[in-house]
């Protein structure tokens, strides 16, 4: 088994200021716990930048351009009253939604069984038209539409287990039958989407969680929703939008998820990709806000991938 790991030192030049808690510190937490003798046999590649025509598959133009625009020449600018931009951020975006795309391309043809990014800024709250909640380009999805694309897989699937809803992939996905998204995420939280009776197409599973919530509870929606809807929808291809933050550790919500529920997790989601997908199997990083808490889940994440 090869799990391929991607990211790159752009990925650290995307200051967010002080006290923001999408900080450059998230993957120098992350590339530590990685660096253990555990992970040698990881495949380690520098991500590419992204071909700003994949990008636009998923945003428009007018979009692409007037985030670049935003970019500033010195400290910072503000997109939303969250989402803040650096002069480095213009190249992270492009090296994190180019690393999911370059993992979808050596998963798709063979040279890696499946692939983690570990990358920021984070995506799944970015709309077509819009970013918000740290996010500027929506990578996941942009991949989902490449694996169309450019390898001919025709139902992809997005499982998102941040402890925040992925209102921009759901906005993505909405009216396409053949994307399926599927997500557990503690609400009432940012950013207010997620509720069960949002469908879509039918190609939408939402799996609510309340605060407090611990791995009984995930696990149960999981059993009861999420896995089922996935198994009926039969993906090509699996995507995963790998947050960390519903660990019982972070700071900005309020799920109470220890490590073995990562792992566990990760390998029913490696089972639906071997029955459905051949194994295909591309996860990112989404959110994860207490260093030591998404360092060590990361790890038990990325280490299941290795293991399947």
């Amino acid at each position: 088994m090869t799990t391929l790991l991607l990211t790159h030192p752009a990925c650290l030049d995307h200051d967010t200021g002080y006290g923001h808690p999408e900080q450059a510190d998230r993957l120098r937490a992350i590339e530590g716990a990685l660096g253990a003798e555990a992970f040698s046999g990881l495949k380690r590649e520098e991500a590419p930048l992204a071909d700003l025509a994949a990008i636009e598959r998923l945003h428009p133009k007018a979009y692409v351009e007037a985030v670049q625009a935003a970019i500033p020449k010195e400290l910072h600018n503000w997109l939303d009253p969250d989402t803040v931009v650096s002069p480095g951020s213009w190249e992270a975006a492009l090296r994190a939604a180019g690393a999911v795309l370059h993992a979808v391309d050596q998963v798709a043809g063979g040279p890696a069984n499946n692939a983690f990014c570990a990358v920021r800024p984070p995506g799944h709250h970015a709309e077509p038209s819009r970013a918000m909640g740290f996010c500027l380009f929506n990578s996941v999805a942009v991949a989902a539409l490449h694996a169309r694309a450019a390898h001919g897989a025709e139902r992809i699937a997005v499982i998102d287990f941040d402890v925040h809803h992925g209102n921009g992939t759901q906005a993505a996905f909405w009216n396409d039958k053949d994307l399926f998204y599927g997500s557990t995420h503690q609400m009432p939280l940012f950013p207010g989407t997620g509720a069960k009776d949002e469908t879509g197409v039918g190609n939408i599973c939402n799996a609510p969680l309340s605060p407090g919530d611990d791995g009984r509870e995930f696990r149960a929606a999981f059993e009861a929703r999420i896995l089922p809807a996935l198994d009926a929808f039969a993906p090509d291809f699996v995507l995963v939008s790998a947050g960390f933050d519903a660990h019982l550790r972070d700071p900005l919500a309020q799920l109470r998820l220890r490590e073995a529920d990562f792992a566990w997790v990760t390998e029913q989601l490696l089972t639906a990709a071997a029955k459905h997908s051949g194994g295909r199997l591309v996860s990112t990083l989404e959110g994860g806000y207490d260093l030591e808490a998404l360092a060590s889940s990361a790890a038990i994440h990325v280490k299941t991938l290795m293991g399947a």
